[in-house]
């Protein structure tokens, strides 16, 4: 398959990546993640100055409209820097307010998300499904006219940093079932809502929410399951392929991390580099982020194509191959740089971090496995 990017995602992509390197140099990334606060709030200003908190918003309501295809640079770049934005969690929360609410909900929400005003994140994960993508137990109800929610979301990365949050809830049938499940648009300012907020392990915030007779609003003019069961997956969707972007951004600076620590480091009076050994281990890696990265973009592709017969199939194997692929990656570089590729001061090993947990997030490795061989089975 032939790809390259045209002249307006170059642009967006240059103009990013000049943006990060001025705000997130691997020493400032440090000194971010030490703090409290857990991200750079001016660089989250310019980041939506960028116009990037808009690309997934229609233009009617002050955005670009854009595709998955022109969100495949983006997150790469972000991946790259190893950023601790909450910009995924955002991009799916946007997606599936567009996907799921009326025009009204629209048009109150979504031009404040892309202004900066508005911060909504994705909150769907329950520890109790694993890495079924579909396992929904918090519960809604209709209470004297008022949506009540009621559950947990274990893992919800951005959550601290949120002020709305659209939650998936069951209103009938059994924790699995894709059926019988509504989208809720939640204010994290509610007393009925307890935030434990906690790191992953690349010092990205994340939290917990407990929701204990929480008043929602549920994202539509009516029940409507199958709008729903589109939206719910079509966020996903997204999601795995915007991953699967942030995974090979973090393989192409952990390749050139080790390549440049081979064109550098002596022993012996000469470069390790030299060794027709470590040469290899190169090329191998090379090969794999290039694998990596068509995956990436076939899943970007699958998702902009929409073709309901084959989408499943390409992000399955797109998730899959790129998580494998980036944890070898990861993997070899550290090892080409020795123990110092261990080290907290080192911004190799970092990158590990990052894709140990971009790999868990909707669904690891044997998970789409699974969900990949049942889909080809006769």
């Amino acid at each position: 398959m032939y790809f390259e990017l045209n002249d307006v995602q170059l642009a967006l992509k240059d103009s990013l990546k000049r943006l990060l390197q001025d705000r997130y140099g691997f020493e400032a990334r440090r000194l971010i993640a030490a703090n409290e606060v857990g991200h750079d709030q001016q660089t989250w200003q310019q980041l939506v100055e960028l116009g990037l908190t808009g690309l997934f918003v229609p233009e009617i309501y002050g955005g670009f409209g854009s595709s998955s295809v022109d969100l495949l640079p983006v997150m790469q770049e972000l991946g790259a820097a190893l950023s601790l934005e909450p910009y995924l969690p955002v991009l799916m929360a946007t997606t599936a307010i567009r996907l799921a609410g009326n025009d009204d909900q629209c048009r109150e929400i979504l031009p404040s998300v892309v202004t900066g005003g508005c911060r909504p994140v994705w909150a769907h994960y329950e520890s109790a499904g694993r890495h079924a993508p579909w396992w929904i137990q918090t519960t809604a109800q209709l209470v004297e006219g008022v949506w009540v929610l009621d559950g947990v979301k274990s893992l919800v990365p951005g959550a601290p940093l949120a002020d709305k949050l659209v939650v998936s809830a069951r209103l009938r049938g059994l924790p699995i079932d894709r059926s019988g499940c509504g989208l809720f648009l939640v204010d994290t300012r509610s007393n009925d809502i307890s935030v434990r907020n906690f790191r992953l392990v690349d010092d990205t915030l994340a939290g917990e929410i407990s929701l204990k007779g929480v008043r929602a609003h549920l994202l539509g003019d009516a029940i409507d399951e199958k709008k729903t069961s589109a939206a719910i997956d079509g966020t996903l969707s997204v999601g795995i392929a915007a991953i699967c972007a942030d995974m090979t951004g973090a393989m192409r600076a952990a390749y050139k991390l080790a390549v440049d620590y081979l064109n550098t480091r002596q022993q012996f009076g000469r470069l390790i580099g030299q060794n027709q050994a470590l040469r290899h281990r190169a090329a191998e890696m090379l090969v794999s982020l290039e694998l990596a990265n068509c995956m990436a973009i076939a899943a970007a592709v699958a998702v902009d194509t929409s073709n309901v017969g084959h989408i499943h199939l390409d992000l399955h194997r797109a998730k899959l191959s790129v998580a494998r692929h980036a944890r070898l990656l990861a993997l070899h570089a550290i090892q080409l740089h020795g123990g110092i590729g261990m080290t907290e001061e080192y911004a190799v090993g970092h990158y590990l971090r990052r894709i140990h947990v971009l790999d868990q997030l909707l669904g690891d490795c044997d998970a789409h496995a699974i969900q990949l061989a049942a889909l080809l089975s006769p």
